[in-house]
């Protein structure tokens, strides 16, 4: 559960003839993931594929290619299983012929399409002016430009131009056009030169004798013509998708096994008559794999698990548990290569011979329960666990949940997310999507949890009436009211006293971790920090100086404060009193613990020293979380009071006015009470339904905002506070070599 799945590092080697049997044999079973042969043995060389590799990857790329072409989905198409037939090559063949015949028409068609969209649209100002096209060019001695643009300018710069003896402008629209009789001295272009630093856009004549509305008229047929060519040739694409896309699904998956397999030597040592193959395999799969070796070739191949890996933090291969033929050997771990060793090319061996193995690390095959399992999405957006280190899944599973809920604490609220989640669940396929969805139904029955201990559902109390009754422990109170604000203040005292708990386990996973050095530096480097953190925050939950100190931390737990245990803070626990000239010092035992950590912290990591202060600030980003609860309950009571309204009684206790018009408080309270707003329900028919508006899309916004606060706050201390702690990330995925077949049979 803490550890990943304990993995063992085999080694398959054999002669190249028996080669293609056991590549077979590996990815049916789905269980290796293979080392890189990285050629550091001598005599070796990573091999080459299979003889028809290339031609199966040619096969593979058209088919995707032909998927593509279609839009080809795995919805879209009914699987279908079984072994291909023995014409599939020519089947294949004359789907591609189709469909890039009619893929190559679709393109033509689209550029015709595009070319005649251009041309409407170069046209249409022209259909706006109301001129023939045939009036607009073709004469000696005017020029005549068409454009968009203020006509007021363009007449004012043609009025002060030189080059131009006369003109005239037809407006139409946005459109102007303007003929101009040049001067005998003017340019090629007079009308362009006047209206140089004028804002106008030109239009091209179009070369036509039709009228600009016959003109587009002819072209938006032809465009129609078109567009239904190609609504043609997309049912055709069609019906061939829906005829063909299992088939072309089937190939793929064949052809992907097999140049999958054919690459597969790649990876693999070989030389001219033998290869040899490692690996990684979860060690309680590693007689699985031997049986189904020696049921394929026999006595063939020689198969041994070299090594299986050690928890150690630090990853190293010399920590390691090695294996010769399924006994543990023993190991010195004071023995150490030369030098010269390294310098020397590494040897294989195949005849059963302790062999010098590739240098990889093993990958990570997370290993926690059913229940825990949603959340691993969590902790590899941060990294995968190395294999050697701890995997925090199992405390992410059992705090997220909680701080989430604790934050959001409604039964209504909580009871759509647990029906949000089983949608994400149980609806989509990505393992993602899906994983997420099961966090959000652990975080939805928390929130439901801790919304019956408030008494909370949808942002009222009603359900803390119905449960409880005039109970003096239950429901609890968020602090929104003021005579309830001491447990506003309670709840901040309580968040804090959640973030010392979970960094104390953050610390202890550290020290634990660190014991694989030895005692002497996980104290130094982990019980340092564990020291100092429950040092510092025993003494400010201590007695001394309490004058000094907030008066909310002994009053939350006292037994007239909202949690009634009846703590008032620890004692002073005072061991000397150190002179410092001005003033004593009273060194308390807290103080003394703290000291000690901090001394320890010096000694073993002096640059480290400087971030002791982290033990408080730290903490106090757990505070966000009384914060984020009071800012989602003030947001809830902010929709109920715009739609039921609420008054206060002569007692000073808050009442929704959900069952009783604002008349009610006057007839039964008198002059005692206080209406603060009506409320939209008990405003005429207009209001009522302008209130539901508000009761619906209010309490969606915050149901959203839950996810967007409560959620990325619980997130972030999990991530910054609490695997900083103990946790690295970096390892490796396990990816075995196999193929899980879809769409064919064996």
């Amino acid at each position: 559960m803490l550890r990943p799945e304990r993995m063992s590092k085999v080694s398959v080697a054999g002669s190249k003839g028996v080669m293609p049997a056991v590549i077979e044999t590996i990815h049916e079973l789905n269980l290796v993931h293979l080392s890189d042969y990285d050629g550091s043995w001598e005599g070796f060389d990573n091999g080459n594929p299979i003889e028809g590799a290339d031609d199966a990857s040619e096969k593979l790329v058209t088919v995707r290619a032909l998927e593509s072409t279609l839009d080809l989905a795995d919805a879209d198409v009914e699987p279908q299983r079984g072994q291909l037939d023995e014409n599939w090559e020519n089947r294949l063949e004359e789907i591609r012929t189709r469909v890039n015949e009619l893929d190559d028409q679709r393109s033509d068609v689209r550029d015709d399409l595009r070319q005649v969209e251009e041309r409407i649209n170069r046209v249409a100002p022209f259909a706006e002016l109301g001129i023939d096209l045939d009036l607009l060019s073709g004469y000696e001695t005017i020029d005549v430009v068409v454009g968009e643009g203020r006509v007021d300018a363009i007449e004012d710069a043609l009025e002060a131009s030189d080059e131009i003896r006369a003109y005239e402008t037809f407006t139409g629209g946005d459109v102007v056009a303007v003929a101009a009789a040049p001067t005998d001295d003017a340019g090629a272009n007079p009308i362009d030169d006047a209206l140089v630093g004028v804002e106008f856009t030109r239009h091209e004549v179009p070369d036509t004798e039709k009228s600009p509305s016959a003109y587009v008229d002819d072209l938006e047929s032809r465009k129609a013509d078109l567009e239904s060519r190609l609504e043609e040739i997309d049912a055709e694409l069609a019906e061939i998708r829906r005829k063909e896309g299992s088939f072309l699904l089937q190939v793929e998956s064949e052809l992907s096994i097999e140049v999958q397999r054919a690459e597969a030597p790649l990876q693999f040592a070989t030389t001219g008559r033998a290869f040899v193959a490692e690996g990684w395999i979860p060690t309680d799969e590693y007689d699985r794999l031997r049986s189904a070796l020696r049921d394929a070739v026999g006595d063939s191949v020689e198969i041994e698990e070299l090594e299986r890996a050690d928890y150690d933090r630090h990853g190293a291969h010399s920590h390691t548990e090695e294996v010769q033929k399924g006994a543990p050997a023993a190991e010195d771990e004071d023995d150490e290569p030369s030098p010269e060793a390294d310098e020397e090319p590494q040897k294989a061996v195949t005849d059963g011979g302790s062999a010098v193995t590739m240098g990889d690390e093993p990958p990570t095959v997370q290993n926690n329960p059913g229940p825990a399992r949603p959340f691993e999405v969590l902790v590899q957006a941060v990294n995968r666990p190395k294999y050697s280190e701890l995997d925090p899944t199992i405390f992410l599973f059992l705090t997220f949940p909680a701080f989430f809920g604790f934050m959001i604490g409604d039964f209504g609220y909580g009871l759509l997310y647990v029906a949000i989640g089983a949608y994400m669940a149980t609806q989509f396929d990505s393992k993602g999507i899906t994983s997420l969805g099961g966090v959000a139904i652990w975080a939805g029955l928390f929130t439901m949890l801790f919304g019956i201990i408030y008494g909370e559902i949808f942002g009222l109390h009603v359900l803390g009436e119905w449960l409880f009754g005039g109970s003096d422990l239950l429901p609890l109170n968020k602090g929104l009211e003021p005579a309830a604000a001491d447990f506003a203040l309670g709840w901040m005292v309580v968040s804090v006293l959640a973030g010392i708990v979970h960094l104390n386990i953050g610390y202890i996973l550290d020290f634990y971790e660190n014991l694989s050095h030895g005692v002497k530096d996980a104290v130094f480097h982990s019980g340092s920090w564990l020291l100092m953190l429950n040092g510092i925050w025993i003494w400010i939950f201590s007695r001394q100086a309490a004058g000094t100190k907030p008066g909310f931390l002994f009053e939350t737990f006292a037994s007239d404060g909202p949690f009634p245990i009846g703590f008032t803070g620890f004692p002073e626990w005072v061991l000397v009193t150190i002179p410092l000239g001005i003033a004593d010092f009273p060194l308390s035992a807290p103080l003394l613990v703290f000291f000690i950590g901090f001394a320890l912290l010096i000694i073993s990591e002096p640059v480290e020293a400087v971030e002791f202060i982290d033990v408080i600030v730290n903490v106090f980003s757990y505070t966000r979380m009384g914060a984020v609860l009071l800012a989602k309950a003030g947001m809830a009571f902010v929709v109920n009071l715009l739609f039921f309204g609420a008054y206060r009684d002569p007692e000073g206790a808050f009442h929704f006015l959900r069952n009783h018009e604002p008349s009610y408080v006057a007839e039964h309270y008198g002059e005692g009470a206080e209406v603060i707003f009506g409320g939209l329900m008990h405003s005429g028919t207009a209001g009522l339904l302008g209130g539901l508006i508000i009761l619906v899309v209010g309490h969606i916004v915050v149901l959203a905002l839950g996810v967007t606060s409560a959620g990325l706050q619980a997130v972030r201390l999990e991530y910054v506070e609490f695997f900083n702690k103990f946790y690295d990330g970096g390892g490796e995925k396990y990816e075995p070599f196999g193929h899980d077949r879809t769409y064919s049979e064996d």
